[in-house]
């Protein structure tokens, strides 16, 4: 078997930025002193007049790419997703989206895998906070390819993007010829009819292990690579929940508010089955090593196993 390849999609942004700058010459990209980390010091060595350090001052940063995107520019808005989402939340709700703005937000550095960084720097609430706000699209890829589908993505949708990227590097699972990124369309990985998995961002490829290990339990599980959380694909949706009727969602995130919550909300209003929900519980996270947090927390192939078995337990 040939060795997993992994790259944190952090890695990702900044390499797609610095890809697509000639393609796109009015992309511009703003960090808050944190291009180092979020990597768009690789569009910065590429095209120093069109990278603006707005030093640690996040909402003024968005503030800034509100108005250089009234100018007809596309700012990219780069920081950790705690002060993204976080720090500048009601900046980014009044200035850019409550007059849908043309502003796209590189969130890295979210969830549990910051690891060491503690739970000051673990943002496991901003989908949940990013999906409050009107109009605004959110984004949390698998993997390396589907990190820079999604910034050109987002760089031809007109209005606000948050896009969510990780500092753990993660299995690259999209590497084949006839895979393709459409805003707010999940992808089938895997059929089943047995129940379905629903994950996002690196739960991902978590999903396509328990699904193999499932498999040979006797247990046909299909998983659904949800990368567009808002808007969500509910047709996808809730033909699994028909067809399976059994749901488990998996995300590095809270339980409130996040994947899980948009999933059940789809699932109740539309054919209700049971929704077993996967993710970071009513708490925060700690310090420690990314790996061992993931495992702590049961944010692993494991862990969906396990919610699986709950949720067939719960069918009809």
């Amino acid at each position: 078997m040939a060795d997993v390849i992994k790259k944190a999609t952090r890695e990702s942004y900044g390499e797609a930025l610095a890809e697509l700058a000639d393609k796109y010459p009015e992309l511009v990209v703003l960090d808050a002193d944190l291009a180092a980390a979020t990597k768009t010091g690789v569009f910065k060595k590429k095209c120093p007049e069109r990278f603006f350090d707005c030093g640690i001052a996040e909402a003024n940063m968005m503030g800034v790419a509100s108005g250089l995107s009234l100018t007809g520019k596309i700012p990219f808005a780069s920081t950790f997703a705690m002060f993204a989402a976080g720090r500048a939340y009601e900046i980014v709700r009044n200035t850019i989206g409550y007059p849908h703005l043309n502003v796209k937000i590189g969130a890295t550095h979210a969830g549990i895998s910051v690891g060491e960084d503690g739970a000051t720097h673990q943002c496991n609430e901003d989908i949940a906070l990013m999906r409050t706000i009107p109009g605004m699209t959110i984004i949390n890829p698998a993997d390396d390819i589907e990190a820079k589908a999604a910034v050109e993505a987002a760089i031809q949708h007109y209005g606000p993007v948050y896009l969510r990227f990780g500092r753990l590097a993660t299995p690259i699972i999209n590497d084949n010829p006839g895979y393709k990124f459409e805003l707010g369309k999940g992808v089938t990985l895997r059929d089943g009819k047995d129940v379905t998995i629903i994950a996002t961002g690196l739960l991902v490829a978590e999903a396509l292990a328990a699904a193999e290990t499932l498999a040979a339990e006797g247990i046909d599980a299909r998983v659904i690579n949800i990368h567009t959380i808002k808007p969500l694909d509910t047709e996808l949706v809730i033909a699994a929940a028909k067809e399976t009727g059994a749901i488990v969602t998996a995300e590095e995130h809270t339980v409130i508010g996040g994947l899980g919550a948009a999933v059940a909300e789809a699932v109740c209003e539309a054919c209700p089955v049971p929704v077993v929900r996967l993710g970071v519980e009513d708490r925060f996270g700690k310090s420690g090593p990314a790996a061992a947090l993931l495992k702590e927390f049961g944010l692993s192939a494991e862990g969906i196993i396990e919610k699986v078995k709950v949720a067939l337990s719960k069918k009809a």
